[in-house]
């Protein structure tokens, strides 16, 4: 986005505005998400700010670099190597649906923890995978040559597939390692990414949620905080140091290049940066599309999660059945409803929309003295294109939190599966047998699922959906609800009473002794109704009015951010995250929102002991970490007389940086992001360098409740220690 910073405060004219925009960008900014092979072009800048190691030493292509200790966590996390061993460190809500997955009530890691005593006690994570940046390269030349920037997309994407197919396989063949060309600044740039994914990850540590969660709902995208939000993770490879699936006699991977750990910690001021994959921003959008986000989308997401969480929750805290089926699905869906909350918040207090449109004007004063034919219809072309999809964009979004956010109506997904089958004309015998096996494989949705629960979510959402949307809701619809005497409560005890996908035990019956003769019996089934015709209705209805939208505005904001950085002489323009490897950088820098005095920077035990409420599933201090602070038994975490659980600074991060590490000026590790300030989650449309932080977790408080909570000493041994 085109920065506005603290030079356009209320009551300045949009002129002078317009004006301050020609210098928007501050040398000194902490903003920006940069590509680690571009950092070279940054180095005066950082090491002004206090880099005090080689810019080659973050990045480079010849395995020694930095770049080889972080790793992709998953498929929207990140973590860093800490140890020769493979030993990861990432955010414990970055491993909780893994350890969800191997939990039970017996084995109830949540509540209790888990640290493995040696590598023997190390659990294997099925599915899980770690991937290994190797080399990034700038591949624009090869993937864009003979391409007017006014092509059609259909035509020029047909050409840039091809491209990128065989460049792909050009640099496969050539490393030996995976290869993948991804587009940036929408398009206008290509980067070939290097890559190795290991498949076989491991549990080491996993603290309880007393501390990897604490404070919950209340402190999650809030400031100060509490939270030990870290996990540990293995990587493992085959005899070749290579990736491999899991097997019993694979090696912990030997890493050549892992990041050392400094333990005299920090102060404010210090420089840091954070390194990792951030997942997705959109700085670069128009003030119309903004708006879309602001005024319809978030409003509608929230009201409807703020409703389903109330109820998921009044569920868990009666039962620790349902709790462990919900924890981590909650944890989800709560995770975005606060962000959103304190995104339309920071947008708000940001005067967010009146800066985008200064700057539209100044970008419109400058299309004049562009030689490019498109550039002064661009901003025209994105309001009509946005205005004409506004409508279709909020029914959407009704069906995808209001519908779809009932489980048993998604089932409807599986159901088709089922109906395709009777329409495939099976024998009987092989009917049932396909359809027992589909819903064998539906063992992994009811594993965590309670009918009860979702019963009192489809009579809290569909009103919502039903008095939003009007008319343009599908006839099943009205003729069910006109059914039940429009009575909510009616309406849903008929649909879990006699709907097959409200247990798995009915689906399976159903499934073992079906004939073709039986297939009115699913066509009927009220979750097949109910999904299929509001399926059909947003397809016929909906999605070609926001499919065309979405066409014509990836054709528009390409051609835009092509503009801006024709506009940007200096160079200046950072790609929008796109769950590839970046790193900011910053300083350690307390909160100032609102003029209000500052709070602190740094939070410690002794605040978490004080929080602690033995009532609140959130507040609740184990009783060990309360031992341990009550007898004053830090160890060697301490800074004075306590231990320094999490702190703030002001790089730029971003969904998918969860994880990241927090290094010093030497490259070394202080802390592991995990969060930002309620009033700055807007950074992912806009950065104002005085709300804007990230949240980050000591190493000295990681370290400290690995050794003295999970008695697990040995992990420490592994490790590199500075101070």
């Amino acid at each position: 986005m085109l920065i506005v910073k603290n030079s356009c405060f209320i009551g300045l004219k949009i002129a002078l505005c317009s004006l301050a925009l020609l210098f928007f960008f501050n040398s000194q900014s902490k903003e920006g998400m940069w590509i680690p092979a571009t950092l070279k072009a940054h180095e005066n800048e950082l090491k002004a700010m206090g880099l005090d190691l080689p810019v080659d030493q973050l990045y480079n292509a010849s395995g020694t670099g930095l770049n080889n200790a972080i790793v992709l966590f998953g498929r929207g996390c990140t973590g860093e190597i800490i140890s020769s061993n493979g030993l990861i460190l990432t955010n414990h809500h970055c491993g909780y649906g893994t350890v969800q997955g191997l939990s039970s009530t017996e084995k109830d890691y949540f509540a209790n923890g888990f640290f493995a005593k040696d590598f023997k006690d190390e659990i294997p994570c099925g599915g899980l995978t770690v991937t290994f940046i190797r080399r990034m390269e700038n591949v624009t030349d090869k993937i864009v040559p003979g391409l007017a920037d006014t092509l059609q997309d259909a035509a020029r994407d047909s050409i840039i597939k091809a491209r990128i197919a065989g460049l792909e396989k050009e640099f496969e063949m050539n490393t030996g390692m995976d290869a993948t060309v991804k587009p940036f600044y929408e398009g206008n740039q290509y980067w070939v990414i290097i890559s190795e994914t290991y498949k076989d990850i491991r549990l080491v540590g996993f603290p309880p949620n007393g501390i990897g969660t604490f404070g919950g709902d209340d402190e999650n995208w809030a400031w100060p905080r509490h939270t030990g939000d870290f996990s540990m993770f293995r990587v493992y490879a085959g005899a070749d140091n290579k990736p491999a699936a899991y097997a019993a006699g694979n090696k912990p991977y030997h890493a050549t290049t892992f990041l050392p750990i400094n333990t005299s910690g920090y102060k404010e001021g210090d420089f840091t940066m954070v390194y990792g994959f951030p997942g997705t921003t959109m700085e670069y959008i128009s003030s119309f599309e903004l708006n879309q986000v602001y005024n319809i989308v978030d409003p509608i997401n929230i009201d409807a999660r703020t409703k389903k969480l109330k109820i998921w929750s009044k569920h868990m805290n009666a039962n620790r059945e349902v709790f462990l089926k919900y924890t981590a699905k909650r944890a989800g869906v709560a995770n975005g409803w606060k962000k959103w909350q304190g995104e339309i918040k920071g947008l708000k207090m940001n005067k967010a929309l009146d800066k985008k449109q200064a700057e539209e004007l100044a970008f419109a004063a400058w299309a004049k003295t562009d030689t490019g034919s498109y550039t002064t219809s661009l901003l025209p072309e994105l309001e009509k294109a946005a205005k004409s999809a506004d409508d279709a964009i909020a029914r959407d979004q009704h069906i995808r939190e209001d519908v779809l956010g009932i489980e048993l109506i998604q089932q409807g997904v599986a159901l088709e599966k089922f109906v395709a089958c009777f329409r495939a004309g099976f024998s009987d015998a092989a009917l049932s047998d396909t359809l027992k096996k589909l819903a064998t494989g539906l063992a992994w949705f009811y594993k965590n699922y309670d009918a009860e629960t979702d019963k009192d979510v489809f009579e809290a959402l569909m009103p919502i959906y039903l008095a939003k949307c009007g008319d343009d809701v599908p006839d099943y619809y009205k003729k069910a609800y006109a059914a039940s005497g429009e009575h909510i409560k009616k309406w849903a005890n008929a649909v879990y009473d006699s709907s097959l996908v409200a247990s798995l035990s009915r689906l399976t019956e159903f499934s073992a002794h079906a004939r073709n003769s039986d297939s009115t019996r699913l066509i009927n089934d009220p979750a097949w109704q109910l999904y299929s015709s509001v399926a059909a209705l947003r397809k016929q209805n909906i999605t070609p009015a926001i499919e065309g939208y979405r066409q014509k505005k990836r054709y528009l904001n390409r051609l835009y951010e092509n503009a801006l950085l024709r506009k940007d002489k200096e160079h200046k323009m950072y790609p929008d995250a796109n769950l590839t490897l970046r790193l900011a950088y910053g300083h350690v820098q307390g909160l100032d929102p609102d003029g209000k005095p500052k709070y602190s920077w740094q939070t410690w035990l002794k605040d978490v002991v004080e929080l602690d409420d033995p009532k609140s599933e959130s507040f609740k201090v184990p009783a060990k970490l309360k031992t341990l602070y009550e007898q004053k038994d830090f160890g060697r975490w301490k800074a004075g007389d306590d231990v320094p659980v999490a702190f703030l600074a002001d790089n730029h991060t971003a969904g998918g940086n969860s994880g990241s590490p927090v290094l010093n000026k030497k490259g070394e590790l202080i802390g592991l992001n995990f969060d930002r300030p309620y009033e700055g989650t807007m950074s992912d449309y806009l950065f104002d360098p005085n709300r804007c932080r990230n949240i980050s977790v000591d190493i000295r408080y990681v370290l400290f409740v690995v050794e003295k909570f999970g008695g697990a000493s040995w992990l420490i041994d592994e490790m590199k220690l500075v101070n």
